[in-house]
């Protein structure tokens, strides 16, 4: 099993910047199995969408609204960033960690961005 806590959400203003992080934590042989992480949002009476992914050989992969400003990454322990710049309104919803491997997938319980105009 495998425990992903997100945090680094609030509220910020229009052209700001937020920094996401998303700590695993559980069974180190689960850990040790995940190839694939990613960040992924809900807004308010949308469907969840992908917004950033990021492979085991450190292939990246961005929503184009966000292309540009936001930024992934993750380090040797499995933990995952999400760099936000240049906030849009737009942007506001609550924000996934989600990470696993084949069809094992394991999310995290979401922190939420607020964006005001």
């Amino acid at each position: 099993q495998v425990q992903l806590v997100e945090s680094g959400g609030g509220l910020v203003h229009a052209g700001g910047s937020l920094r996401l992080s998303c700590a695993a934590s559980g069974s180190i042989f689960s850990i040790n199995r995940i190839n694939a992480m990613g960040w992924y949002r809900q807004a308010l009476g949308k469907q969840r969408e992908l917004v950033a992914a990021v492979t085991s050989d450190g292939s990246t992969n961005y929503a184009d609204s966000v292309k540009g400003r936001f930024t992934i990454s993750r380090d040797m322990t499995k933990n995952l960033y999400l760099q936000m710049n240049s906030l849009k309104p737009e942007d506001t919803a609550v924000y996934y960690c989600k990470a696993g491997w084949l069809q094992v997938n394991y999310w995290g319980q979401g922190t939420q961005v607020t964006v005001s105009s």
